[in-house]
């Protein structure tokens, strides 16, 4: 079974202040793709390829980016790209950690925690049918929906 969970969530179908729980989404697939972070190269791309591939994704799934950037940020990137579906922002980080994604990462021999670009697809009955850890944003939307 998927983590369930409760977060913050902007764009698509939610305005305002909303929140969105996975079990209320029962009945219909789902993808939880997690990213590092809003407005950086690989995050754009990733984001992009859904949102042009939107008409063919949106009519199997509903689709979720998660990131620990905030609400605010999430409405920036959504206008900037014009992201046709909603952004969850995790900024306590309970979500990423459900999901086993916030990991130790290295780069330019420094050491921090962040989100390791992962997707999850869940099935209607709240099962993963699968996870592509480590996904490149430029291959993602055909790996989703070669499962969808």
């Amino acid at each position: 079974m998927a983590p369930d969970f409760t977060a913050a969530v902007v764009g698509g179908e939610y305005d305002g202040e909303a929140a969105v729980t996975l079990s209320e989404l029962r009945g219909e697939n789902v993808v939880l793709y997690f990213y590092p972070k809003d407005n950086t190269p690989g995050c754009t791309t990733q984001a992009c390829a859904l949102r042009d591939g939107w008409s063919e994704i949106s009519a199997k799934a509903k689709v979720f980016g998660v990131s620990v950037d905030s609400i605010r940020k999430h409405e920036n990137f959504i206008a900037k790209h014009e992201l046709p579906f909603p952004l969850i922002s995790d900024e306590d980080k309970a979500v990423v950690e459900a999901y086993g994604v916030w990991v130790e990462k290295k780069m330019a021999g420094r050491t921090y925690m962040g989100i390791e670009r992962t997707t999850f697809v869940i099935g209607p009955d709240g099962v993963l049918k699968a996870v592509f850890p480590k996904v490149k944003p430029d291959q993602h939307l055909e790996m989703v929906l070669e499962v969808l």
